[in-house]
Parts: structure tokens; sequence; C-alpha cells
């Protein structure tokens, strides 16, 4: 079989970003394509040889250079496996690109995310409720008299970080309701490397929170496209989600921005203009907030160390290890209560050596938000029984 006739973006297969699922059928393993974006409702499942195979679709060599490198006697598998991947949307290219302009297009039409990380307490919004509350309950009151105007907790899963999201929370439960709530998180899936602002609500099982209209248009006037090009990017993003049912039980659905931030000690992968950088969209972020008025309130979805073998460390996690991020975390999290400058410099002059996630959340919360003061209230660290990976958040507030 020829590769004359195919495509031109087939002839050197570039393959998207995907999360393999491992799948079991009639004892046989197989592998789930699972696409962060959902273009496709149906996930393309493959054996394990054909996803080594896939490692070469890198957009740099030719089908019959990877037939030749693979000492493939007969290339129509691997032209079949091309094309299967190409009419899933995952291979780049024009098949991709039309299926993202359609899904936009369905999420345009629909006005919000449709709900999936605020799914985790069920659809029952009464027992949803009384989750929440319980938890909140439980946490400590951190008796802070002074106003605030934004808090700092976690997007771990409920059942590892519903402490640090309750003493977050708990913080401004009886706190007057704000106006709108900026909430900005990591891009852990997505594509984009400048910042993504959804133009867009948020469904849950509570309702949908909408997106602050009057902002967004501040926001593209000052921006056009490029703070929203990559708003798929939202679409399996959890850092968000799980901040939604929090916001919704205390304040109902009120106005929402949603951002992913990028990490600022990384920066932008080109300075072509493409894209907006953290500089840039703290500075038109600001001058649209105070164009609207009101209160808001800002809120930092940031998970810090992640260590251990999951993490690609050689050594499960014991205490030594744990004191040792504690340590480091405290030290930067003290670094980040100076001033946010100083967490960047800090991350940057260590290069980040236990893979804090969430400096640009972190620092773009405080930067815009412009407390008097950080107070920390409380420090966890999350790590399987296997000690295989150890994820630390806290919870803050930001003072008036």
């Amino acid at each position: 079989m020829s590769t004359a006739n195919l495509a031109e973006h087939l002839q050197r297969p570039a393959l998207r970003r995907i999360h393999p699922v491992q799948l079991q059928k009639d004892n046989q393993v197989f592998l789930g394509l699972q696409d962060p974006c959902m273009l496709c409702t149906q996930m393309m499942v493959v054996p394990p040889q054909a996803f080594q195979v896939m490692q070469f679709f890198n957009g740099e060599r030719s089908i019959d250079e990877i037939a030749e490198g693979l000492k493939l006697a007969d290339i129509a598998p691997l032209l079949e496996l091309v094309q299967k991947l190409d009419e899933f949307g995952l291979l780049w290219g024009p098949t991709c690109e039309a299926l993202e302009d359609k899904k936009k297009a369905e999420l345009a039409a629909n006005g919000a995310f449709a709900a999936g990380a605020t799914k985790s307490l069920g659809e029952d919004p009464a027992v949803i409720r009384a989750q929440l509350e319980k938890w909140l309950d439980e946490a400590e009151d951190a008796e802070i008299d002074e106003s605030i105007v934004g808090i700092v907790s976690c997007h771990l899963d409920y059942g590892r970080g519903h402490p640090v999201y309750a003493s977050s929370y708990r913080t401004i439960a009886k706190g007057p309701k704000p106006d709108r709530v900026v909430l900005l998180g990591t891009n852990h899936f997505g594509l984009g490397d400048g910042v993504v602002v959804s133009d867009v609500g948020f469904e849950s099982p509570l309702g949908r929170m909408p997106v602050d209209a009057k902002v967004i248009e501040h926001l593209r006037a000052a921006t056009g496209r490029k703070l929203f090009i990559d708003i798929l990017d939202h679409v399996p993003e959890h850092s968000i989600q799980l901040h939604i049912l929090w916001i919704q039980h205390l304040y109902g659905n009120i106005p929402v921005i949603a951002a992913l931030v990028p990490d600022p000690v990384v920066g932008l992968m080109s300075d072509d203009g493409a894209r907006v950088g953290v500089d840039e969209f703290v500075a038109v972020l600001g001058k649209a907030l105070d164009a609207q008025g009101g209160r808001t309130l800002f809120v930092a979805s940031a998970d810090m160390s992640h260590v251990g073998p999951a993490f690609g460390e050689p050594a499960a996690i014991g205490d030594q290890r744990r004191r040792e991020v504690e340590h480091h975390d405290r030290a930067m999290m003290k670094e980040f209560i100076a001033s946010p400058d100083r967490l960047i410099e800090g991350m940057r002059a260590q290069k980040n050596p236990t893979r804090w996630c969430s400096v640009g959340a972190m620092t773009a919360a405080v930067r815009l938000a412009k407390p008097s003061s950080i107070e920390l209230i409380d420090y966890r660290q999350a790590v399987d029984e296997q000690g295989n990976a150890l994820v630390s958040s806290a919870s803050m507030v930001l003072l008036a």
C-alpha cells in the first residue's frame, strides 16, 4: 500500500496529547486513548504494541521512515493506525482543528462547561450541601476578624483535600457576599502555554455559575482572542471545577472569571504575541475589575509539592522525605507571604525541586488582590499508603 495518496498532515503524523488508560477484555490488555479535550464522543482503543508504535508519531518522521525503523514487512497496519487516529482527532491537522471548532461552537451555544469534577460528590444537591457543611463544621475556626479579599486552597480530590478546602472556605463563610469570584487554577492537561480564560460559565449539580460577561468584554477588548483561544483546556481541568461547589454553597450562582495561569518561572514558549503571559494578564484583568467596580473575591486553587515515585523520584516516601518536603514548603511559603516576586525568585533559583504546580495561580492572586498581609491557616501532606506519591497543600487567607 502506497503513502502517496495520504493527506499532507498524515505523511509525518504528529500525535496530540493523550492519556492512555489501561483496559482489559477477555484476559487481554488494551489501552484507551483518552483525549483531555474530549473532541470525540468515543474513545479509541489500541493494543499495547500499537501504542509503542505511536511514540514515533512526533511530526518529524515520515510514514516510510517509521516503517523502515520498525522493520515492518507490511505498511498497511501502520497506515490504518494513522488514519484511525486522525479520524478520532488524535493527530495534529485539519481533522482535529475541525473537531475543535465544533466543540467550541457547542460550548458557546450552551454557555457553560458541562459538570465534570463537580459531580465527584454525586448529583443530589441536598447530599452535596450536607457534606460540604459537615466539612466546614469540622474545620477549626481560624478566628480571622479582618476583612478577607482572597484565599489560597488546594485542588486535590475531596477525599484527600477536604480539610484544606474547608479550612479556607470557613474563613469566608460568614463574610459579605462578593459581586464576583476570580478563580485561578493550573493548566494540568491543556496545550496553551499562556493564561487561558473561560468566557462561558460552569455547570454543577448545584446549578450554573455564570461568567462575568462585563469583565470578559473588557478582557476581549484588551487582548482580542488571545486569552480565550485555548478555552478547551478547561474541559478536563479539575483545579477550577473542584472549587465551584464550595463557592456555590456559600454564595449561590454568582459570576465567575476562571483562568488557568502558567508558571511564571517557565514563561511562554514563544514571544510571538499569540498568547498572554502572567504579567499582561494581571495588568488587563486588574484594569477590567477596576472599571467594573464592586467586591471581588480571589481564589487561588493551588497544590504545592509533588514528590515520590509517582513523580519520577526513585525512593518511596518515608518520614525523612516528608520532613524535607515540609521544610522546603514552609521556606517557600515564607517567601510567598513576604512577596509573590520572592516566591518566583526562590523557585527560579532552586529550579522548583519538589514540583510545585501552582506558582502562577498563587502569585497572580496576590498581585490582583493586593492584600495588606497573608496568613497561613493550615498545611497538610497527602500521602498514599505505599509511599508512592505525596502532594502538599495549604490554606491561606489574603487580608484586606
